[in-house]
Formats: structure tokens, sequence, C-alpha cells
């Protein structure tokens, strides 16, 4: 199992538990059935992103809460040969997290990546969060609530993201880009 799983299933455990919610009222909160979180939390099921996305949500936590704590270092090499990747469950998006856990700062930033012609929905972030969304290489058609921004290499936008949002790719290469979420502050 991988150290990001187990982290997850560990924060996962502890936030729900935190929050006082059992598994049925966190599969009603989140749209997770109660087996799936079970399964997560006891670590025999890799959770897709789309999934740990679904439970942060229903726990009102930020993704990086549900990814929980690393050790802090000072400095810290992000090495590409060493990444864990989060990927959609059909394997044509995928997310590496760059910067999460940051004490004293609400804030995450994921590189993400789309197949050719895929798309990916994303659920809403807690309220009153921001997403910056930077195209590094590649197009990316970005709907915000049902509105669409078509976005060329080099280009950014910055949303309200505690609304649905979908990134999809329109071309016949492939997508490269950085995620910026800011959360709101409560």
């Amino acid at each position: 199992m991988d150290e990001i799983n187990r982290r997850v299933a560990t924060s996962l455990r502890r936030l729900r538990r935190e929050k006082g919610f059992t598994l049925e009222e966190l599969a009603r909160r989140s749209g997770v059935s109660r087996a799936m979180l079970s399964q997560i939390e006891s670590t025999k099921v890799n959770p897709t992103i789309a999934v740990v996305w679904k439970i942060s949500a229903g726990l009102g936590v930020s993704f990086a809460d549900l990814l929980g704590p690393e050790a802090q270092a000072t400095v810290e090499v992000l090495r590409v040969a060493e990444a864990r990747y989060l990927w959609s469950q059909d394997k044509t998006f995928r997310s590496r997290p760059l910067v999460t856990n940051v004490p004293g700062h609400k804030v995450e930033l994921y590189e993400i990546w789309l197949a050719p012609r895929a798309g990916h929905p994303a659920e809403p972030h807690p309220p009153g969060s921001h997403e910056f969304l930077s195209v590094l290489t590649g197009r990316c058609r970005l709907e915000v609530a049902g509105e669409p921004y078509a976005l060329d290499e080099g280009d950014g936008i910055v949303f309200l993201a505690d609304r649905p949002h979908h990134y999809q790719n329109p071309a016949p290469k492939e997508f490269l880009g950085h995620s910026l979420i800011l959360y709101g502050g409560k």
C-alpha cells in the first residue's frame, strides 16, 4: 500500500472521529458509500482522486488535510522520479501534490495532467476557496458553474472554486498545468 493511501486512511479515520461522524453520516455528506469509506479506512482499497475530493468536501476540510501530515522539513526537494501521483479511475487525469500542509497556511499547489481529449470533473472546494489554474503546455477548457473558459499555453485563470468545475483537454496533445488552491479563512 502506497504511503499516500496510508496517510489518507489514518487522516480519514481521525477527522471523521474528531467531527463525530459515523461512517453513515459521512457517506451521506460526501456521496461516497459507507462500504467504500470503511475499505479506505482499513487500507483495503486505493481511492481515486475523485473519491478523496468528495470525502474532503464531506468532512469540510482541505484536500491536504485528508492527505495527512508529513514531517515538515525546512527544505524539501520534490524529485520527479520519486513523485506520488493521484489518478482518476480511468487514468486520463492525474494530480501530483507539490505544496501541501504548510504550517500556518491554507494553500495547496498541484501539478495536473490530462490525456488528449479527456475531461475531469472537480468537486467544489470548501466555501470561500479560490483556485488559480495555469496552463504550462497544451490547452484547457475550464467550466466553472456551467460557464466555459478556453485557455491556451501560458494562460491562467482565477475563479471561486467552491462550486462545481470541470477540466477538459480539447486538444490532441497532453495538457499539463498547475492548480493553486487558496482556502477561504474562517
